[in-house]
């Protein structure tokens, strides 16, 4: 377990993302929100693009497939990217 988490603290989430920034996701760090997310078009491999954030920072809006999401911070969190 130790291990897992550790490989993911050099990569970067779409919570990272810039507006307009694109990332290609990797993998999905929650199971259980994982399976939310890949419902939603989260696939590894898909390219997403961080479209806008609330004024507060919190929901943001990704472009994922041609439609746009709306992701809580921790949710995006959970997005690994390439």
């Amino acid at each position: 377990m130790q291990k897992r988490v550790e490989e993911h603290k050099d990569r970067k989430s779409v919570r990272d993302l810039k507006i307009g920034e694109y990332g290609v996701i990797c993998c999905l760090k929650d199971p259980e929100m994982g399976l939310k997310l890949l419902e939603m078009g989260c696939i590894p491999g898909t390219q997403v693009k961080l479209n806008s954030r609330a004024p507060l920072g919190d929901p943001i809006t990704i472009i994922v497939n041609d439609y746009t999401l709306s992701l809580r911070l921790d949710e995006a969190e959970t997005i690994m990217l390439k």
